[in-house]
């Protein structure tokens, strides 16, 4: 099989059940911005010092491209037969549990910070606000078409959890977190 299908030529995509749609579709952006985010994640993983956090961020992209599939997969009649596996409760669940075991080895935030620190840590806040256009994204597209609330829940976790992850991250690299100075 070729890598390229040619189908893509005139600027449509096939999603999941033969439906063919714009490539710039809110649909194609959503989960097109989960790729980047996941892709994202895998540079993360190569700078990590953690290994926690490495599986931690491991589980995470496999969370990802099933996420992706769902946002890939219109919920119509002829998508039911499919075997598509949508974002269960259970994915935003771990998350927080995770949010909660990496939290209690950090000093309590008591002002906002900068993003940035150590070269891990900068890529995971980079993660952070790459997730945070995803959640915008599919968002907007639940708007239009039925998205699952877990999807969204999921994403708002994520988020939370990357910034915390880039603390543990300062943290192991001995460079603290840089305080917001406003007057700075």
């Amino acid at each position: 099989m070729k890598i390229y299908t040619k189908t893509g030529d005139k600027g449509e995509t096939g999603l999941f059940g033969g439906e063919r749609v714009s490539k710039d579709s809110p649909r194609i952006s959503a989960y097109g911005t989960i790729d980047e985010l996941n892709s994202f994640i895998g540079l993360a993983i190569t700078k990590v010092k953690n290994d926690d956090v490495k599986k931690c961020l491991l589980k995470i992209q496999n969370y990802l491209f099933i996420i992706g599939a769902d946002l890939a997969t219109p919920d119509t009649d002829k998508t039911k037969k499919l075997d598509i596996q949508r974002t269960p409760v259970s994915f935003y669940k771990e998350l927080e549990k995770l949010i909660d075991e990496f939290d209690v080895q950090l000093d309590e935030l008591k002002n906002f910070i900068l993003p940035g620190g150590s070269e891990s840590a900068s890529l995971l806040h980079i993660c952070r606000t790459v997730c945070r256009r995803a959640e915008r994204e599919v968002v907007a597209l639940k708007k239009s078409v039925t998205i699952d609330d877990n999807i969204i829940i999921f994403l708002n976790r994520l988020s939370d959890l990357l910034f915390v992850l880039s603390r543990i991250e300062n943290k192991i690299s001995k460079h603290p977190d840089t305080i917001w100075n406003p007057k700075s």
